[in-house]
């Protein structure tokens, strides 16, 4: 990017959806009555993004420095959930969602060590071994939850420039200042002429009065200024050139400079955990609008914790279990394995706004009760119609639909499936009767709402997948051993490389021949 490019103020670039506007409306027809809840609010408010029929949307992704828990699968599911959502409604979805690979020290601070630095320090990596290493393991977790890609998934480490600029805009405007080479965000000066704490209630005085023992312990002018850009100590990893010193930016700056470069300076929906609301989008909402003049966020949606024993799950609490963990049930608090979808069920089972407890009892019923849903659209596939129908698909369509406008009240919505599981049953049984057009309806209404919006996948079939590659695989082998016997190595050879190119890796042990996929 040219020198001056990186210095043109945030403020005069156009937005990423500027040219939509030349664009036909969303028609009246396209329309919904589709409301969340604005944690800025603090209420319901009907969804009217910014650019019909486009929506932007932001969520706060994880910090890569070690394998994902079951805490991380609430906020991807919940989020994955509005995604396919607002796509089922006809909407054209930027879903950005951030990988944060630099600045985030631990507990949350502005002194201390970078997360990531510390792993790659304890493992002897590079740190971006370590973010490479978490990132993979990420994605993989997140195709087993079958989470939909984002649009757009940028890291922080890639955005170093933007959010050197978005500094500098800050410093123009007086909102930040410079000491020893970091820079710091004003958040009194904020304060007088906007106002610090509205998301998360906080009050800048109580603050002040709660800290203000600590004041001249520390360069920073007050002890809740926060880093935009930090000058790093001397063998530090992961630092780069700037106009203030060679250093790394703050935490909270990622996320303001990464949204506005791919949603615009005002976009829809920013999204993250509950547990984010203080200090980290506090933070971004007085960077925006200090660099601006203007509120980014037209929609601030959070997701409740996942709790155990009544205590949120945290690899800072030490009470967490990772996602490969629950799959495989290597945890002492596990009884047993729980498959994906089962953990899908089970977060969706809960209205995403309130708090969640784990539990092997909690999750054995949401296994069951996944199973059940998966028994009935076996049993929807194989109904036969009649010349008349008993049932009202029509109504229990409407329910569903109510129910997703509603918040996207899952817990209601499934139980309105259910009820759609009943009817199947019923038809099976004889009990009642459905003709063509309600097969069809039923049909519809749940391959819409049990696959494509609540992202539920059938794990019965996977199974049987499985077991006719293992069949398969079987064959292969036993020709290979043949093929090795008559001392056609050849061939034997050949049926391991092409193995190879397809996946699947064989390995010849003093037990027999073994084989993996990758």
């Amino acid at each position: 990017m040219p020198h001056a490019a990186r210095r043109t103020p945030l403020a005069a670039r156009r937005s990423p959806f500027l040219f939509l506007l030349l664009l036909p409306q969303i028609p009246n027809s396209m329309s919904n009555p589709l409301s969340i809840y604005n944690s800025l609010s603090r209420q319901k408010e009907v969804f009217e993004p910014l650019h019909p029929p486009f929506a932007g949307m932001y969520v706060c992704g994880p910090t890569v420095y070690s394998n994902a828990h079951l805490g991380h699968a609430r906020p991807a599911i919940t989020f994955d959930l509005l995604f396919r959502y607002l796509t089922h409604l006809g909407y054209q979805v930027r879903y950005v969602r951030n990988i944060t690979d630099v600045g985030h020290l631990e507990n949350d601070a502005d002194e201390g060590e970078d997360k990531i630095v510390k792993t790659a320090r304890l493992q002897n990596l590079e740190p971006m071994e370590v973010v490479q290493k978490y990132m993979n393991t990420f994605h993989r977790n997140m195709d087993q939850l079958n989470t939909l890609k984002p649009s757009i998934e940028p890291r922080a480490s890639g955005h170093i420039i933007e959010q050197q600029e978005l500094v500098r805009q800050l410093l123009r405007k007086g909102f930040a200042y410079e000491i020893n080479g970091s820079v710091y965000f004003d958040v009194e000066k904020y304060n007088r002429k906007y106002k610090y704490g509205k998301l998360s209630g906080r009050i800048l005085e109580d603050l002040m009065a709660n800290t203000r023992e600590l004041e001249g312990q520390d360069e920073k002018r007050n002890p809740f200024d926060f880093a935009l850009w930090k000058k790093a100590a001397p063998g530090h990893l992961m630092k780069w050139p700037s106009d203030w010193s060679d250093g790394y930016p703050g935490w909270h700056l990622e996320c303001s400079a990464m949204s506005i470069k791919y949603l615009g300076e005002v976009f829809d929906i920013h999204g993250g955990g509950m547990d984010l609301q203080f200090p980290h989008h506090e933070c971004e909402i007085a960077q925006s609008t200090a660099a601006l003049g203007k509120e980014s966020v037209r929609y601030w949606v959070h997701n409740n914790m996942i709790t155990i024993n009544g205590q949120k799950m945290a690899r800072s609490l030490g009470n967490f279990i990772t996602l490969d963990q629950i799959f495989s049930g290597d945890h002492p608090l596990l009884e047993q394995a729980f498959s994906p979808m089962t953990v899908r069920f089970f977060i969706l089972q809960a209205h995403y706004r309130s708090t969640l407890d784990f539990s092997n009892e909690a999750l054995i019923a949401a296994g069951k009760g996944y199973q059940r849903l998966m028994k009935a659209v076996e049993t929807l596939g194989n109904l036969k119609p009649s010349a008349a129908s008993t049932v009202d698909i029509e109504d229990l369509s409407e329910k569903c639909a109510l129910a997703m406008n509603d918040d996207l009240n899952t817990p209601i919505l499934i139980s309105h499936l259910f009820d759609g599981v009943k009817i199947i049953n019923s038809v099976n049984d004889g009990t009642e009767k459905i003709d063509d057009k309600g097969i069809e309806a039923l049909r519809k209404l749940f391959d819409d709402y049990v696959f494509k919006i609540l992202g539920l996948r059938d794990e019965t079939q996977d199974s049987k997948t499985d077991d006719l590659a293992e069949e398969l695989m079987k064959i292969i082998i036993d020709l290979r051993g043949e093929a090795r016997t008559r001392k056609d190595f050849t061939t034997s050879d050949r049926i391991r490389d092409e193995l190879k190119k397809a996946g699947v890796t064989i390995k010849d042990t003093k037990d027999g021949v073994k084989w993996e996929r990758g």
